[in-house]
């Protein structure tokens, strides 16, 4: 492929903010599927009835330095609530990207951290798969961690808090 070529093709960044772009649309109107093609990068999102919210149904994107074209099902799923009883005390570590959840490095390892953990700004809590890519993300935050609200190998979106920290609580 030339630079011109890979210069044009949207990279992960600008297919995540196109997806959430077609979603607003979806959300907002009356259309029940939707499919589009920029730059290479093929994305159908459809609805299960009027009253869902869309869901990614799969994103394709071409080739890169010769390598496969990448065909990735990335369902959206649905925000969860960050607590029954809401409190401002606590923060959540959200999802910087869409993709699949991962408590721990491997099915057999124990998770990253636990309820009663503290965490730090440096600590490895979670790693999300984009793309056949294992992303790891840390807490950024020093505190406690008071609830995981996301189960593994579930799918989440962009901003989907996944853990709820007690800031307080820091070491």
């Amino acid at each position: 492929m030339d630079t011109k070529t890979q210069e044009s093709v949207m990279d992960n960044e600008g297919v995540r903010k196109l997806i959430q772009e077609l979603i607003a649309v979806m959300e907002g109107s009356k259309l029940s599927e939707l499919e589009v093609e920029v730059e290479g990068a093929r994305i159908r999102l459809q609805k299960e009835s009027a009253n869902t919210k869309p869901e990614v149904v799969a994103v394709a994107a071409p080739a890169v330095n010769g390598g496969p074209a990448v065909v990735a099902p990335a369902s959206v799923a649905p925000a969860k609530a960050v607590s029954e009883e809401p409190s401002s005390k606590y923060k959540h570590i959200s999802a910087p990207m869409v993709g699949t959840f991962y408590a721990a490095s491997a099915p057999e390892a124990d998770p990253y951290v636990e309820v009663g953990d503290l965490v730090d700004e440096d600590t490895v809590v979670c790693i999300i798969e984009a793309m056949k890519v294992m992303n790891e993300i840390k807490a950024e935050m020093k505190g406690k961690l008071v609830e995981v609200l996301v189960n593994n190998g579930e799918p989440v979106e962009y901003g989907q808090p996944l853990f709820l920290i007690d800031p307080s609580a820091a070491r």
